[in-house]
């Protein structure tokens, strides 16, 4: 049943790629803005090892003015993690969560990002948190198996998307806000 759910909302998602899908906005994301058109979204692929994901993610969080929410299953990216400290200070809105096993992983960013003041959050509500989402000034989502990790840049075959579209980005704040309210603070080791 799980995976026939599953297979339906992909099949819905790759359709609206080429369909307007406002018709269905509001079962698809209930909290999303109206929708233009589906074919009005901007996006931008990258692969790893060693192309440019990590660089992207950096550019984009460069590029927020107002407000970046971060999930992540690992996340030890040195320069992701500067780029948010640094995104922060300029008056950014950031905040983090982070799946539970960043509690105790060697070399997570966690502890760096909570001591820089960045309201940061643990998910121990699921077996594995596993989401790698970034979002930034309610239009931007940046998705797919990429890790924030220096391995993922480096060794691990991945992929990235940078998605420009407000009611996407509607929809993938909904869902952080939901795993925000089961989520515990926390202010690092």
């Amino acid at each position: 049943m799980k995976k026939n759910l599953i297979t339906g909302f992909i099949i819905i998602v790759a359709i609206g790629f080429y369909w307007d899908l406002s018709v269905y906005t509001d079962s698809l994301f209930p909290k999303s803005k109206p929708a233009a058109s589906g074919n009005n979204m901007q996006w931008a692929v990258y692969f790893s090892p060693n192309a440019g994901c990590t660089d992207a993610i950096v550019k984009e969080i460069k590029a927020a003015s107002s407000v970046i929410r971060v999930q992540a299953y690992s996340f030890t990216s040195k320069p992701i993690a500067e780029a948010l400290m640094d995104a922060h200070k300029r008056g950014v809105d950031v905040q983090v969560i982070l799946d539970k096993s960043q509690r105790t992983a060697n070399y997570s960013s966690a502890d760096f990002i909570a001591h820089a003041g960045i309201p940061t959050f643990i998910d121990a509500e699921h077996a594995i948190a596993h989401n790698k989402i970034i979002i930034i000034d309610n239009n931007t989502v940046i998705t797919g198996s990429f890790n924030f990790t220096k391995a993922a840049e480096e060794k691990n075959a991945e992929n990235l998307l940078v998605l420009k579209d407000s009611r996407l980005a509607d929809g993938y704040m909904g869902n952080w806000k939901c795993h925000l309210d089961h989520s515990e603070k926390y202010s690092g080791r």
